[in-house]
């Protein structure tokens, strides 16, 4: 088993986060005497949708201080009002949570004005699993708790994959043509990790360029990934400024593509390492109330870091490769930017997956293991 780091609000919350992360698992186990409304049930959310005062009617004799759980609230935006309303007037505390924050984002939905603080969840981290991890298999079927857990982790991510285009999208009617939505996310999943060419996308999918940024706005709005902007230094002149758009979780990615029945290649491994080390960084970040924003950095003749972070401290760069020896080469990146950020203010670490730690030039070499409990301890970012 494994116990959750997100921590238990003492006011009202909007928790958002993909579907299969965990939600509803740990808001029995945090709220076991809440009302529940679940909105996964059709007719739940057409009754509620036809008239959302009836929230109000059937909660208003609960007593102050009563905690009401609105699972998928997104399906039901109007709802909002009412929540608002006894939120004010009958002192209720809500758990609104969701695993797209598309419509309640996009149409002037009340977000109740700050009376609901917002939280995300992760798929498992290394933290929550006891640092138990067959790094293999972590990167061929990634960390949702099913896929960890379930027992036939091929058979959950093949079904997650066609539930998200059946549920998320073709219910949502977030897209008119679901087929060409499907190519391009079959695309997407393979540049997971790579500089984002709209332009390649558009022509290998068949769509327009403009069609391609509309989609992968309904994958951020229904939290199946995230850009990872590229970090811009104001005394470099010929940087890469294009983002990379890495996909929630590996096993999602890989499920995306078609790939789940065969072992990752080599040409995968590097970006699937860089995702799961990235979901790790951007969890940790979220779970200890350290928000800075995790970027990459890349010149225009190909010299790279793949992380980098600025704390109040100076920066955090992190390379990461998915080989079992590290060579001297792997340095370029960590030593460019070091020149050009200052060193005593850039802490470098190389991540790989080998079994030895070492020093190289002040840059500290790290078994992946190693790198994820010193991440956790609060020692590589503070």
């Amino acid at each position: 088993m494994y116990t959750r780091l997100l921590p238990t609000p003492i006011r009202s919350a909007f928790l958002f986060g993909p579907r299969g992360t965990g939600k509803s698992t740990w808001i029995r186990a945090r709220f076991p005497d809440a009302t529940l409304y679940d909105l996964l049930d059709t007719g739940e959310a057409l009754r509620l949708n036809k008239e959302p005062q009836a929230l109000y009617r059937e909660l208003a004799t609960l007593p102050a201080g009563s905690w009401v759980v609105i699972d998928e609230v997104q399906k039901a935006p109007a709802l909002l009002d009412e929540v608002h309303r006894l939120i004010e007037s009958n002192q209720l505390h809500f758990i609104l949570s969701g695993s797209s924050a598309r419509k309640l984002r996009r149409g002037g939905i009340n977000l109740l004005a700050g009376r609901a603080i917002t939280l995300s969840m992760f798929p498992l981290v290394s933290a929550e699993l006891s640092f138990k991890l067959d790094i293999e298999t972590i990167l061929r079927y990634g960390t949702l708790p099913m896929a960890v857990t379930g027992g036939d982790a091929q058979a959950y991510l093949r079904s997650y994959a066609e539930t998200y285009l059946d549920q998320e999208i073709r219910a949502e009617a977030l897209t008119r043509n679901l087929g060409a939505f499907a190519r391009f996310l079959e695309i997407a999943a393979r540049q997971n990790g790579q500089l984002t060419n709209a332009t390649s996308i558009a022509r290998d999918a068949g769509i327009s360029r403009h069609t391609v940024q509309n989609h992968f706005d309904i994958l951020v709005d229904t939290l199946l990934g995230h850009w990872l902007p590229a970090w811009k230094l104001k005394s470099a002149t010929k940087q890469v400024q294009h983002s990379k758009f890495f996909f929630f979780d590996c096993g999602v990615a890989r499920a995306l593509t078609g790939r789940l029945p065969y072992p990752p290649t080599h040409e995968e491994l590097g970006p699937l390492l860089e995702t799961y080390v990235l979901h790790e960084l951007r969890a940790y970040l979220y779970y200890t109330g350290r928000h800075y924003t995790p970027h990459f950095w890349r010149t225009y003749d190909g010299v790279e870091v793949d992380l980098l972070c600025e704390t109040i401290d100076g920066f955090v760069a992190i390379e990461i490769k998915a080989a079992s020896r590290w060579d001297k080469r792997f340095n370029r990146g960590l030593h460019r930017l070091r020149k050009e950020l200052g060193s005593d203010r850039t802490a470098c670490y190389g991540v790989y997956l080998g079994e030895r730690p070492a020093l190289w030039d002040d840059i500290h070499i790290m078994p992946l293991l190693d790198f994820l409990k010193s991440l956790w301890e609060g020692e590589i970012v503070r």
